[in-house]
């Protein structure tokens, strides 16, 4: 599992398996969010299974898929509302990481610096500067 921190609160990884909750929950994670369409790749595990996982270590759990390239703004809310719902620190994943660090981004943008947000996000292994203007975009929005 290659976690990588975005902020204090929310941190991202690629693909988790449910026999990763009891690690989750050892390092100190509060909640999981889950960002990957269930039936992606014949190999990933449903979100069923990911919130029972879950659920069995004492995670919050949340399914809000996103197929790759599509960040409609009902995704970026659901996002949004996620991470001041549920408690924190907040694990969210997708197939490589890339999906999660978007969405976080994009709603972290209406109210945030986009420099550091773009900071954060190439920190975590994650190069999203060529978003920088749809961030940027979304403080108007």
């Amino acid at each position: 599992m290659q976690v990588r921190k975005l902020t204090a609160h929310i941190s991202v990884s690629p693909q988790i398996l449910p026999g990763e909750m009891a690690d989750l929950e050892a390092a100190g994670f509060r909640s999981v969010i889950n960002n990957r369409p269930d039936g992606e790749t014949d190999d990933q595990p449903t979100s069923t299974e990911m919130a029972r996982a879950a659920a069995a270590h004492g995670l919050a759990y949340r399914d809000i898929p996103v197929v790759p390239g599509r960040y409609e703004p009902a995704v970026i809310e659901a996002m949004a509302r996620a991470l001041e719902e549920l408690p924190a620190p907040v694990l969210a994943f997708c197939r490589t990481g890339t999906r999660s660090t978007t969405l976080w981004a994009l709603q972290a943008a209406r109210a945030g610096d986009v420099g550091a947000i773009v900071k954060a996000a190439g920190d975590a292994g994650y190069d999203i500067a060529a978003l920088a203007p749809r961030l940027r975009a979304m403080q108007h929005a």
